[in-house]
């Protein structure tokens, strides 16, 4: 891992994100970049455009004019606030800070073919208005994204425990790849666990064997667990009984309108779960 994407948006989220970056940054040597990106959209919401019917031409321009200047500031301060917490953190690793215009969904793109890993908080700015939902932004970035995304939680915690919920989908063949080829979290005390449908159990546990015969050999000395019933419910209070830190997992495996008929394990278990969630297309 070389390069590490750090999206923000000055929120609390983003501070424990911050936090998790420079943790990973300390094991993996990794550079990291830190991406505030302005929102044009705050420009075009009817409250604002409806000034220029009130105002007239001229003084609603001079309004948007001084909204966007304020924009521009506010991306200073971010920018600035992450520049002191990471200068707190005394990183062996570059940290570079980039400010751009647009939206951050599409703007990551440009980022994303010389990084290894995208990090954003679980929940933006407006997370005290809607303390249930995640952010909209956030499930739109992970569900564009080719490369990992790390969704980071409301506060941060020391990873000493990982949980990686294995299906045998391609997705988790790239984290069973990641997990035995990387040294970084080869410390840390690991669990491999996979969920069976009722009547299942044995094509499950074939699944589950196959991943942990990876990895041992690779040197990985998995606590391997097969549990029985609903993949969030089971994969949830794993986590919860465990004390797991960190749970890595596949994302999106499921086509878009399967997932608008039964919803998605991906977003249910990040929804649920009060530990960072490490996702893989």
């Amino acid at each position: 891992m070389n390069k590490i994407l750090v999206c923000t948006d000055g929120s609390a989220y983003s501070f424990v994100c911050y936090d998790y970056a420079a943790w990973l940054a300390e094991r993996t040597g990794a550079a990291l970049e830190v991406l505030y990106v302005s929102d044009l959209r705050q420009f075009e919401v009817p409250m604002v455009a409806d000034l220029s019917g009130s105002l007239g031409v001229q003084p609603y321009q001079a309004v948007l004019g001084r909204l966007q200047e304020f924009e521009q500031e506010r991306a200073k301060a971010i920018l600035e606030q992450a520049r002191v917490h990471f200068a707190a953190k005394a990183l062996q690793t570059p940290v570079g800070f980039t400010h751009k215009l647009g939206f951050l969904v599409d703007t990551f793109h440009e980022f994303e073919g010389r990084v290894d890993l995208i990090m954003l908080g679980k929940r933006g700015e407006n997370a005290n208005f809607a303390t249930e939902h995640l952010g909209s932004t956030m499930e739109r970035v992970v569900r564009a994204s080719q490369k990992p995304c790390l969704v980071t939680s409301r506060a941060f915690k020391p990873v000493e425990r990982i949980l990686f919920a294995y299906d045998g989908s391609r997705s988790c063949q790239k984290a069973l790849e990641f997990l035995s080829t990387t040294r970084a979290l080869r410390d840390l005390e690991l669990h491999l666990v996979t969920v069976a449908a009722v009547h299942e159990e044995a094509a499950a546990l074939k699944t589950l064997q196959a991943a942990e015969g990876v990895l041992r050999a690779a040197g990985c000395s998995p606590v391997a667990q097969m549990l029985v019933g609903a993949p969030d419910n089971e994969i949830g209070a794993y986590v919860e009984a465990r004390g797991i830190n960190l749970l890595i997992m596949g994302a999106y495996g499921h086509s878009r309108i399967r997932q608008l008929i039964i919803g998605s394990t991906t977003t249910s278990m990040i929804r649920r779960c009060r530990v960072p969630v490490l996702l893989f297309r």
